[in-house]
């Protein structure tokens, strides 16, 4: 029983290179290319944004030495990488799939187009969207609630290394309680960091709502596209 139609996944960087912690695992990027393909076959129309933690990012990894701006267009590049890949991945897992980035370089992938991007969705194609929102000093996660509002997404799945959000960090507190549901004004007055605020409000200004879980278990997109409880609901 499918819960949501149509989707847009936030996939980290970090989700993408597996255990290493770095580049690409493409065992990990495979085995969610599988999951995705049966949301797709169920009916689930399904864009993806990626993130480049596994390979860069923009103001982290420029150290205040590289200028922020182009840190983070260093970054965006990153993510054109990630979504380059996992396109191929599920290509070869019999997923058609379209990459669209923000910022245009069209001998790899189409340039974003939301029309465009809203017919291959219909068509039963999977669009992954890179280079986040095309513009410095936002982060991945408000362009993946930026998409999901501009492709009209039922929700949008923020796939993360934790099951959920938590109270307080639990890799440094054993007692740490998952909350199940939350609002984004309650994201923004405890100063979670679970969400960036910038995607927090974006996201509460157009009633969008957000799925936070852990993608250690690839199924856990289909279990969250059935209405499975199994992270933090956000709204």
């Amino acid at each position: 029983m499918i819960k949501y139609r149509r989707v847009l996944l936030k996939l980290s960087g970090e989700a993408l290179a597996g255990g290493k912690g770095f580049g690409l695992d493409m065992k990990t990027v495979s085995s969610v290319c599988t999951v995705i393909k049966r949301c797709v076959d169920a009916g689930v129309q399904m864009g993806i944004v990626v993130g480049a933690g596994n390979f860069w990012r923009g103001a982290k990894d420029g150290g205040g030495i590289i200028e922020r701006t182009r840190a983070d267009y260093m970054g965006m590049l990153a993510t054109t990488m990630n979504a380059l890949a996992l396109a191929d991945a599920l290509e070869k897992a019999g997923v058609k799939s379209c990459v669209q980035t923000a910022i245009e370089m069209r001998q790899v992938a189409e340039p974003f187009v939301r029309d465009e991007a809203v017919r291959h969705l219909e068509n039963g194609e999977t669009v992954v969207f890179g280079c986040g929102t095309g513009c410095p000093f936002f982060s991945t996660d408000t362009g993946a609630v930026l998409r999901g509002c501009e492709i009209a997404a039922d929700i949008v799945l923020m796939a993360k290394n934790v099951d959920g959000i938590y109270d307080s960090d639990p890799k440094k507190n054993p007692a740490a309680k998952r909350y199940s549901v939350l609002t984004y004004d309650e994201i923004l007055e405890k100063n979670l960091k679970a969400i960036d605020a910038t995607a927090a409000a974006l996201a509460r200004d157009n009633s969008m709502p957000c799925y936070a879980f852990a993608l250690s278990d690839p199924e856990n997109i289909c279990r969250v596209v059935s209405g499975e409880d199994v992270g933090t609901l956000i709204r």
